[in-house]
């Protein structure tokens, strides 16, 4: 059997992986590299909600900056309500637009857990009612795409229309960092790495878990034959408006951590360019891997900072162009050259045991779909 699909393998290739990573404060001095790094982790749980949504459920999503802009709102609603105080309860661009009060909407965010909570649930809950409404009216594969892709620039649109109330394309820039009751979260600080890492492990563990639990396989089953999974009974539309939810609730989470670490946000995160790379970082890594699509985002991030200064807008024409080929010559992403030759190796010692090749045959029929 092909080491790369047993799950106790799987495990121990995430432990490894993940206590790197725990270890990198300890090696690296530099604060602002650290924060890179850190948002890099952020980018990495962009990737592994698109893995689950498209690469385990076969929902093609071009909107996941929807939910992780919304959280990145509300993260940046109550970090900014955190510097206001009763004798000046109005951020400084709302008097810069004329407002003469608060808006109500605002109002919850003066109180930090319900800010962070309404910061989770809004995105949560739009995608829950999105989906349903379109997975329910069978809308899926490319039109499903194009609908989330239309939604994200409505979303985008609004947002700097409600210039009063959200500064429109200057965007919303807390003054101070995250303050979580006494503690500060400094967001050059290990702490702040350790933070968004911790929350990565709990979204990949969970995310791996599902994949293998029985509401996991219904997914997979959806993806390769919803018609005949409906035919058995099961309510596809509900399996689709989950799969898709919870993928949203992860990029709401990112969202969150994107802005304790930049402490600024804007309709940028709502543009389509921004969308489509979370795309493409899960297609290069593995979209079918959730460990494929976080190294994805790794690599491809990593890449474009130390590359996009010295190519300027070449670097999107580049990327693209890795992308094509990926997708023609690697359908399963670099994970994929990972899983061929760990192929290769078991083939090589525990293949010869039966000359008849029947060792070969019953690796391949124990073989488990996607890691």
């Amino acid at each position: 059997m092909n080491l790369y699909h047993r799950p106790g393998a799987q495990w121990l290739a995430y432990l490894v992986f993940y206590v790197v990573l725990a270890a990198v404060p300890f090696v690296v001095s530099d604060n602002f590299l650290l924060n890179q790094l850190s948002t890099y982790g952020v980018f990495a749980m962009l990737a592994l909600s698109i893995s689950l949504c498209w690469g385990f459920g076969g929902i093609l999503n071009l909107g996941q900056g929807i939910p992780f802009g919304l959280g990145a709102y509300g993260m940046a609603m109550t970090m900014q309500m955190q510097s206001q105080d009763a004798s000046n309860p109005m951020p400084p661009f709302m008097l810069n637009n004329s407002l003469d009060r608060l808006p109500l909407f605002w109002v919850p965010f003066w109180n930090t857990g319900v800010g962070i909570t309404l910061a989770l649930v809004v995105p949560t809950l739009f995608c829950a009612i999105f989906g349903w409404l379109m997975f329910r009216a069978r809308v899926s594969g490319p039109f499903f795409a194009i609908m989330t892709l239309a939604m994200l620039s409505a979303w985008g649109t609004l947002i700097l229309d409600i210039q009063p109330y959200t500064n429109g394309v200057n965007g919303i820039t807390p003054p101070a960092p995250l303050k979580l009751g006494e503690i500060v979260v400094d967001p050059y600080s290990p702490a702040a790495y350790w933070t968004v890492l911790a929350l990565l492990v709990l979204a990949t563990v969970v995310a791996k878990l599902m994949t293998l639990s029985r509401f996991g396989l219904v997914v997979q089953s959806v993806r390769n034959d919803a018609e005949r999974v409906r035919f058995l009974g099961y309510n596809v539309a509900g399996y689709e408006t989950a799969i898709y939810t919870i993928s949203g609730f992860f990029a709401a989470v990112a969202g969150c951590c994107w802005v304790m670490l930049t402490q600024y946000v804007s309709p940028a995160q709502f543009d389509t360019t921004f969308s489509l790379s979370m795309v493409i970082w899960a297609g290069i890594g593995g979209r079918m891997s959730l460990m494929g699509a976080i190294l994805g985002a790794f690599l491809i991030q990593g890449a474009q900072s130390y590359l996009g200064d010295a190519f300027l807008n070449t670097w999107l024409l580049i990327l693209g162009g890795f992308f094509i080929l990926v997708v023609r010559f690697l359908p399963k992403g670099l994970i994929g050259l990972v899983e061929s030759a760990l192929g290769r190796l078991s083939s090589s010692t525990g293949g010869k045991t039966d000359g008849n090749g029947v060792s070969s045959i019953r690796s391949r029929l124990l073989q488990q779909p996607g890691e």
